[in-house]
């Protein structure tokens, strides 16, 4: 059935229907593979499988990407041997495919030429947020602690301090993280690999 607007009316008078309820279609993993395989996907389209659905990755701007360096760099200093340090490559997760800021892996990055590291294979996950800040304290967090994933960091630029989240509920409802540290410039952040903590770096040292 056509609806008519009577465009003769105020702009501010004119009631516009709202738009039909749709249903999004979700992708596998296996998919979202394929479809990169195929050639449907390339490197030059700038998203990320996030819970089945292609989300297009936040615009970064020079002081996020200073503080994915410095991050980089304060991390690989101190993570023990059999453990390494990437950035912005892709972990593969049961309904997912994000690209974290930063990340600790275990092993070499020889193997995975075959996979991306999968939830089992990471210490620590890391986002850089500002204009990300809401996405990553919400659909990202649910993401990562339904994954299990250990230790989850937001290096937060608006409030200049660093989230320190830990203990994942594991696929739940709701999967969020049960415990939550907020640290400011002042403070050090605890660097836990495989349950045991290696180090303290300062905040400071994390922000741009």
């Amino acid at each position: 059935m056509s609806v008519v607007v009577d465009v003769s009316q105020p702009l501010g008078e004119v009631v516009v229907p709202p738009a039909p309820q749709l249903s999004l279609w979700r992708l596998s993993v296996d998919q979202y593979h394929e479809m990169v395989r195929q050639g449907i996907l390339t490197e030059d389209d700038d998203v990320e499988l996030l819970d089945g659905l292609l989300v297009a990755k936040m615009t970064k701007n020079t002081a996020h990407h200073v503080a994915k360096l410095l991050v980089q760099s304060a991390l690989a200093k101190v993570i023990p041997e059999g453990w390494y340090v990437d950035s912005q490559d892709a972990i593969t997760l049961a309904t997912s495919e994000p690209e974290p800021d930063v990340m600790v892996v275990h092993g070499q990055p020889r193997d995975y030429l075959e996979h991306h590291p999968l939830a089992g294979d990471l210490a620590l996950v890391v986002e850089v947020s500002d204009s990300s800040l809401h996405h990553d304290r919400g659909f990202k967090k649910a993401i990562y602690a339904a994954a299990a994933i250990p230790v989850y960091w937001i290096v937060n630029l608006i409030d200049r301090q660093v989230e320190v989240y830990t203990d994942p509920t594991g696929p739940a409802d709701q999967p969020d993280y049960r415990q939550r540290q907020e640290l400011s410039a002042t403070e050090q952040a605890p660097v836990v690999i495989a349950g045991r903590e290696v180090a303290r770096i300062p905040v400071s040292e994390l922000l741009p």
